[in-house]
């Protein structure tokens, strides 16, 4: 166990991706970190635009995209393709070399199309399995592979699939082999006691911590699922999460929020 070497896995949000230069900062940060990692994108706004300039109307339930065959096209031809390259060059552009996949390329990550009792989210998926050893090839070869919110059945269709939970799956399926930190950076600081103070940050939170502000209802409903997958994640052999703006890498003084069983 001890002889595990470190990765980093971050996920960023659609705020930073919608921010051109928040994510120009961002990328030079994730290129200072040392050693291994990989990067797992969101789609933002951008994709809810496209949508919008071809007639398409996103359809959205508790948070989560409804996505039909003609915004399928969409989110792959924005997540796989717009966003995910740009990405790629930037990083190139500040000496990391890294290579931009959906799931389905080299199999990495295999869903099935979500069967929900009450609801028919369309081509949405979830991962049923990561390919950790080509996943581990890569990055031993010095490859910092940067993953969009794309998956893919093996049997020939793509489906779009919650970045929080792919950047979950890729720590889990990793831990068997590195020492994982899991990173969620987003605009605010961190899991916040009040949304609209940022010095409100909760610096730690623990499972019993997590149901008494749930309880409470001191943590925002979007933040719920993203907490729910640190626990699982936890749970599965990640050794480390935190949540918080992408400043915490290079500013030894920023607040953040680390997440513990």
């Amino acid at each position: 166990m001890g002889n595990k070497q470190p990765i980093s896995i971050l996920k960023i949000g659609g705020n930073i991706i919608d921010n051109p230069s928040e994510l120009k900062q961002f990328l030079s940060d994730f290129s200072k970190i040392e050693g291994y990692k990989v990067l797992v994108h969101g789609g933002g706004k951008s994709a809810t635009k496209m949508a919008q300039s071809i007639g398409l109307v996103p359809q959205m339930i508790d948070g989560r995209r409804i996505t039909d065959a003609a915004m399928l096209d969409v989110v792959v031809m924005i997540y796989a393709g717009q966003i995910n390259k740009n990405i790629v060059a930037q990083l190139q552009a500040n000496n990391t070399n890294a290579m931009g996949f959906s799931g389905a390329d080299g199999n990495l990550i295999r869903s099935s199309k979500r069967n929900h009792p009450t609801i028919d989210y369309g081509f949405v998926g979830d991962v049923q399995k990561v390919n950790i050893p080509l996943l581990e090839t890569l990055i031993n070869t010095g490859i910092t592979p940067v993953f969009c919110a794309i998956t893919h059945d093996l049997k020939g269709q793509l489906l779009n699939t919650n970045a929080d939970t792919i950047a979950s799956e890729l720590a889990i399926a990793l831990s068997e082999i590195f020492d994982v930190t899991l990173s969620y950076c987003f605009e605010k600081p961190g899991v916040l006691y009040d949304s609209e103070d940022d010095s409100s940050v909760i610096t730690s939170i623990n499972e019993a911590l997590y149901s008494k502000l749930k309880a409470e209802k001191a943590i925002h409903s979007g933040m719920i699922p993203k907490l729910d997958n640190c626990f699982n994640s936890l749970s599965k052999g990640v050794q480390k999460i935190k949540i918080g703006h992408h400043r915490m890498f290079q500013d030894s003084t920023a607040l953040y929020t680390t997440i513990t069983l």
